[in-house]
């Protein structure tokens, strides 16, 4: 499970933001483990996770190991995840739109924050 903002449609696209801490679980449901802590608490240390988003990415662990355990949520049927398959009948998604190119000024810009 990854954890991270929901993701905001902006006139340009779309706009994610990835909190960097997943939750692994192996197919079974009987094994589960923290990935990337340390990334976690690195973005911790620099601030760019909050401590209002830290308390909010705590809860939201504790609700993921709570599902876990019911085997609720996304975790309800287990089988039928591990059993899912691509239908090779489909057809083959459509191109992405492609992006507009950047202004001429010859000029590159640092993304803000960045």
């Amino acid at each position: 499970m990854n954890f991270e903002h929901p993701t905001r449609r902006t006139t340009q696209g779309c706009d994610t933001f990835d909190l960097t801490v997943d939750l692994v679980v192996d197919p079974g449901l009987t094994r589960w483990e923290w990935k990337d802590e340390d990334e976690y608490a690195h973005v911790r240390r620099l601030g760019i996770v909050t401590d209002t988003e830290h308390q909010a990415v705590d809860a939201a662990r504790d609700q993921v190991l709570a599902m876990l355990t019911e085997r609720s949520g996304p975790f309800a049927d287990a089988s039928a995840w591990t059993s899912w398959w691509w239908n090779p009948a489909w057809p083959p998604p459509a191109a992405p739109p492609r992006l507009p190119r950047p202004a001429a000024t010859g000029e590159r810009v640092a993304p803000a924050g960045g």
